[in-house]
């Protein structure tokens, strides 16, 4: 069973939507690493309360997108057959997300966009 571990908040300006976070909700936001992109990895909360954590990045997909809620699966090959048979489409390629693992956009039924991650073992 898949379950939603990340979700990414799609922004035209990042910068006004992390402010917004921080003073709504007291996220603490911070950039991701050294990579090139406009990503933000967002804590939601304490690591041992329940929810979830996410990002906040410039929008590159469609306006209507939004939130996108990534779900772990065990093989991300056969989650993509899957998700073509039900309907969907995938949208990207699968990319390495370093120390993190694989990970693809797809969209459901619906056009909603939604990640899949096949996580490193560890």
């Amino acid at each position: 069973m898949g379950r939603v571990v990340h979700f990414e908040i799609s922004a035209d300006d990042p910068e006004r939507a992390i402010k917004f976070y921080q003073d709504a909700f007291g996220w603490e936001i911070r950039k991701y690493g050294d990579v090139e992109m406009d990503y933000w990895l967002v804590m939601t909360g304490p690591r041992e309360s329940n929810g979830i954590d996410g990002a906040i990045m410039r929008r590159s997909t469609p306006a209507g997108a939004g939130v996108i809620n990534t779900i772990a699966i065990n093989n991300i090959e056969e989650t993509i057959a899957k998700i073509l048979k039900a309907g969907g489409d995938k949208k990207s390629d699968i990319n390495t997300i370093p120390g993190v693992g694989q990970f693809c956009y797809c969209i459901d039924t619906e056009g909603n966009y939604i990640g899949i991650l096949q996580p490193i073992e560890m």
